[in-house]
């Protein structure tokens, strides 16, 4: 079974969790941990080469990282694309077909502030330009209407299953409306796709079991892993050039011989 064929079939019951990486060494930790995938997460990516989140990293970094990340990888990999490393469809679906060479099973790309039609468009010119290379992935199609208030807050729910079917027409795997907490918006757009719905962790968030009842197939802990891997580092660093004390950095520390043992040659 192909790894993109795999990761379809982790959608199909039950709910996927994803604990989202953001290179190589953070990935190989994730599936150690039993992560059944891996996904990862734009803003630590980008931050992890040093560039600000939305839209800032070159290809060029975006490739590298799914290279790195595939060598290391057992199970899938799905690759936060942002809005596709592109100006227009035609673009987007080269930079997809890149992606797709290197062994991803799965992409996110999202509407962002941009009318629907245009993620419509370039949804249709990456299945179109995958089918002519002869590659096939899990096209995630994310919305940002919740993270943008892109509809009154009362509307908000409609309007993603206006857009999740826009989507699925188009060729889309899965939809994803990141900042959706609402039980009764979830409910509402399961009941109103045949994609599966993937949600983001949130404060308010659900646990995962109350939202697979709901019938969500796969939550993401976006940026949130990262943020707080930022979080502790600055807390030791910071305490480290302060003080010069030894304890604190090393008292929670992952011993080297683990790390290191995690690590492929």
């Amino acid at each position: 079974m192909s790894k993109t064929a795999e990761f379809r079939r982790l959608h199909q019951s039950g709910i996927l969790i994803l604990a989202n990486a953001w290179d190589a060494g953070s990935a190989r930790l994730v599936e150690s941990l039993g992560g059944k995938a891996v996904a990862t997460t734009s803003a630590g990516v980008a931050w992890a080469w040093g560039y600000k989140d939305g839209h800032a990293l070159p290809l060029e970094r975006l490739l590298q990282t799914a290279s790195a990340i595939t060598r290391v990888l057992d199970v899938p990999l799905t690759l936060d694309m942002e809005r596709g490393f592109g100006d227009t469809p035609e673009e987007v679906a080269a930079a997809v077909i890149a992606v797709a060479r290197l062994g991803v099973a799965g992409i996110n790309i999202e509407d962002a502030d941009l009318p629907p039609e245009n993620l419509v468009a370039r949804i249709k010119a990456i299945r179109a330009g995958l089918k002519a290379e002869g590659f096939d992935i899990f096209i995630n199609a994310r919305t940002d209407i919740y993270l943008r208030g892109l509809a009154p807050e009362g509307q908000r729910a409609a309007e993603a299953i206006r857009r999740a079917g826009l989507y699925a027409e188009a060729g889309a795997d899965g939809i994803f409306p990141a900042g959706m907490t609402a039980a009764e918006d979830i409910t509402a757009l399961v009941k109103g796709t045949r994609l599966p719905v993937n949600i983001m962790a949130r404060p308010t968030l659900a646990p995962a079991a109350d939202l697979e009842k709901l019938g969500v197939r796969r939550i993401t802990a976006g940026s949130a892993i990262s943020e707080a891997m930022y979080a502790h580092a600055a807390r030791l660093s910071g305490g480290f050039l302060q003080t010069g004390l030894s304890a604190p950095v090393t008292a929670e520390s992952m011993p080297y011989p683990e790390v290191n043992g995690l690590m492929k040659a």
